[in-house]
């Protein structure tokens, strides 16, 4: 199959992204960054967290795509007196059968809503950490398989701290992207006033694309072609989060820890993801460099001396991007 058929193939097979799209536009305003990253977790089944002020349609956008899917939704509430049993379900002892059998929890859904993840304790978020990672449950002495796809979407507020948990490394490891959502602009705004200033119902998405057409994205999706300088690119950008100095010498002492190769993994998964969005067979630099931020950032761990002179993991991404030659 020569590039063109290869392209015109992914065309085809890709065209449920702009009906998604289209449906979450009856919902939410602008946002297009966030709208375009929860597709790219939906084709890389990639957990993303969402960090924003509240009011900004983190949650809203999340049970939009939910409303566009052909499959099971939950929304989990976090809160400080969360129990695992409560996330992930338990053994009840049945005196008839005399055993213990399994009660399932709302983790056994496609699409995982987690709200204000921040909220519970360490001990739910170390419960989350298998049903990320592996994509199972173990409940007595037995690990159940989680639904295909099982995508955790969660959604944390930045600016408040009481009553709030710091998320685990290993967990902040474990998802494909965290967003920064932002207010919209002037005429976002004004269009949403428009939209909800009244007391009718919200508008609901309609179910668009199914768990096979999915699937058959990502078959073609895993065959699009990354180039040896392209890889090479990738992990050269994440290598250098882990001795930033080596780039430029002002870096000196700026980042505690770097990013993992699972960093590079995503990286190079999601540029893919992305590559097919945009009906291309092949990965680009740019691509790279249109994702880095958001794979990156809560892979970093900027020290105590960044901090206390304003310097985010972001700006280190910034000086990074700029540093490393472009293939």
């Amino acid at each position: 199959m020569n590039t063109h058929e290869f392209n015109e193939q992914i065309a085809q097979k890709s065209a449920w992204v702009s009906e998604v799209k289209r449906e979450m536009a009856k919902v939410v305003v602008g946002q297009q960054e966030l709208v375009n990253r929860l597709i790219l977790s939906l084709l890389c089944k990639g957990h993303v967290l969402l960090e924003g002020v509240p009011g900004l349609a983190k949650t809203l956008s999340v049970k939009a795509l939910a409303g566009t899917l052909q499959a099971a939704f939950s929304r989990i509430q976090f809160t400080p007196d969360l129990l695992p049993a409560d996330l992930l379900g338990t053994m009840i002892y049945n005196p008839d059968e005399r055993r213990f059998t399994p009660k399932k929890g709302p983790v056994f859904a496609n699409l995982i809503l987690a709200d204000e993840i921040n909220r519970a304790p360490a001990k739910v978020q170390s419960a989350l950490l298998e049903a990320m990672q592996e994509r199972q449950v173990t409940l007595g002495e037995h690990s159940y398989p989680l639904p295909n796809p099982f995508l955790v979407l969660a959604t944390q507020n930045p600016i408040e701290q009481e009553g709030t948990y710091q998320l685990p490394e290993a967990q902040l490891d474990r998802f494909l992207f965290k967003v920064l959502v932002d207010y919209p602009d002037r005429d976002e705004e004004l269009k949403i006033l428009e939209m909800m200033s009244n007391t009718e119902a919200a508008p609901r998405t309609a179910p668009v694309v199914s768990p096979s057409e999915l699937e058959e994205s990502r078959a073609l999706m895993n065959a699009i072609f990354i180039d040896p300088a392209v890889q090479r690119y990738i992990v050269d950008l994440v290598r250098a989060t882990r001795k930033p100095e080596r780039l430029d010498p002002r870096m000196e002492g700026l980042v505690r820890a770097g990013a993992s190769p699972r960093a590079s993994i995503n990286l190079a998964l999601a540029a893919k993801a992305l590559a097919f969005t945009r009906c291309r067979g092949y990965v680009t630099p740019q691509d790279v460099k249109d994702l880095a931020h958001d794979i990156l950032r809560h892979r970093i761990l900027v020290s105590y001396e960044a901090e206390a002179a304003d310097k985010t993991s972001d700006n280190v991404i910034d000086s990074i991007l700029s540093k490393v030659p472009v293939p």
